[in-house]
């Protein structure tokens, strides 16, 4: 067992030392997201955590959001049309929709928020994925228009990630779907006020109010073992571990079928990885299904980087050494070493950046074993070191193949580069999707993405939580837990 593991037993022990009973259905729901997001956070200012993500989006909701399943409902807007072939997405605020302190939200703070998001110069993930938006208007006090270049059915989804929630700069604070006040607990959320007929002041009933934590996997599954929470929420192939060991009931272990990236992006094509030869190598040399089952037997591995074909106007893309056996493929990967050796002597070292976590030292032995058993010297850096190659793993935001394709796309040749920019600034659909196939095409034979699986991401839920479902994108809004849903 990985010393890092070892050293968390104990905490995880006293879990196990206590009761495994539900809570009461009438308290208040107490979540914990792993992370250290205990204040909202703005997104334009640098990627979020799960932690981070789940409060911006029970704060601060976008036009539209999604619901329990993955899809879109609505959020600030209470509807919308598309017109002109799909140019112009016109949304109407709702009725109603007010800011913490009471005041109502208007377009023009709307526009103003979303502008922001977009800019060039934003650090928002999404930005790169919206430069397709021309301008986006106030038509009126609360109807506002998002204008397109060119179409792009897929912008709603980008719109209902927590990214875009909109938010007021000057105090960073949402209208919803929740308040979000803190005691010596915790963050508690209450449900936002609705415009209704009368004047209810009993307030919400206790089991509509939420307890929030932003903490460490094994403190969070130490608090829920005890009983004193129910739900987990952000988990990830680098603490999967940690459930086992704090023995979860397996009724409450919750998997998505997430999509999106996990997978070995080149960020150096100097030296050994100069050479596509060389780059195939280390992707032959890989178990992908040993590796994947070291962290659960139901991880499929994958050996291309579009998991299905989605938007591109062809199947994904296979490698010249797909359908080989293992030991075939690291022969050939051997040769490749040697050769390169031949002309430069000595070791040839290549640093893998990694997050930390007892899954992602499984996942490094398996990379590790891979890299020896071919000739090469790996080391392990951490996520933000100098690596000259770094795991990318990540859920897609929308069901786009462009997305993959730009995201796999770290140090990539300049032909495939071009073509992911010639997908995005595509005329038509048509367009967008072949220049997306043959991006797809270039990404695979430069050799400069490795791919090895889909994103692993785990929930634990307690039964009194029976709105939670799976969903591709991993996302579990807090206003959609229970069967009633607000």
């Amino acid at each position: 067992m990985p010393p890092r593991l070892l050293c968390l037993l104990p905490l995880l022990a006293l879990a196990a030392c206590g009761g495994s009973g539900q809570r009461r259905d009438d308290t208040a729901v107490v979540v914990s997201a792993i992370g250290t997001g205990n204040a909202l956070a703005d997104p334009d200012a640098g990627a979020l955590d799960p932690a981070a993500r789940v409060l911006l989006g029970a704060t601060a909701q976008g036009l539209v959001r999604f619901d329990a399943t993955g899809q879109i409902e609505p959020g600030l807007a209470e509807r919308w049309i598309v017109i002109d072939d799909g140019r112009s997405f016109i949304f109407r605020l709702r009725d109603g929709a007010t800011w913490a302190d009471g005041e109502p939200v208007t377009a023009e703070q709307v526009v103003r928020t979303l502008r922001r998001a977009i800019a060039p110069r934003s650090r928002n993930l999404l930005s790169p994925f919206l430069a397709v938006i021309d301008e986006i208007v106030e038509m009126t006090p609360q109807v506002i228009e998002v204008r397109l270049k060119r179409p792009r059915p897929d912008l709603l989804k980008l719109f209902a990630q927590p990214e875009m929630a909109v938010f007021r700069l000057d105090k960073l604070d949402g209208s919803g779907p929740f308040r979000a006040t803190r005691n010596r607990t915790g963050i508690v959320f209450k449900p936002a006020p609705e415009v209704a007929d009368g004047d209810d002041s009993s307030g919400p009933r206790p089991e509509d109010t939420l307890l929030f934590h932003g903490e460490r996997p094994a403190v969070a599954l130490a608090r829920f073992r005890d009983g004193q929470s129910d739900l987990i929420l952000g988990g990830s192939f680098a603490d999967w571990p940690l459930v086992s060991v704090a023995g979860i009931a397996t009724a409450n272990v919750k998997l998505d079928n997430a999509l999106g990236l996990f997978g070995l992006a080149v960020v150096s094509r100097e030296g050994f990885l100069a050479d596509a030869a060389n780059r195939a190598a280390i992707a032959m040399a890989i178990d992908r299904a040993t590796l994947t089952h070291q962290i659960h037997p139901d991880w499929a591995p994958v050996e291309t980087l579009l998991p299905v074909q989605l938007d591109s106007a062809a199947p994904p893309a296979q490698p010249g050494w797909a359908g080989a056996e293992l030991d075939q493929r690291r022969q050939s990967a051997r040769a490749s070493v040697a050769a390169w050796r031949r002309g430069h002597p000595g070791p040839v070292p290549l640093r893998i950046a990694l997050p930390s976590g007892p899954g992602a030292t499984l996942v490094w032995s398996r990379l590790a074993e891979a890299l020896y058993a071919i000739g090469l010297t790996p080391v392990r850096t951490g996520p933000n070191d100098p690596a000259e190659l770094r795991l990318i793993d990540a859920v897609a935001p929308y069901d786009s193949a462009r997305w993959f394709v730009a995201t796999a796309c770290q140090a990539c040749s300049d032909d495939a580069r071009t073509l992911i920019e010639a997908g995005r600034d595509a005329p038509d659909l048509y367009a967008r999707s072949h220049r997306i196939a043959e991006a797809d095409a270039a990404l695979t034979a430069d050799g400069a993405y490795i791919p090895i699986a889909q994103p692993f991401r785990w929930s634990i839920v307690a039964m009194r939580l029976q709105a939670w479902q799976g969903n591709a994108r991993a996302w579990h809004p807090l206003n959609h837990l229970r069967n009633e849903t607000r």
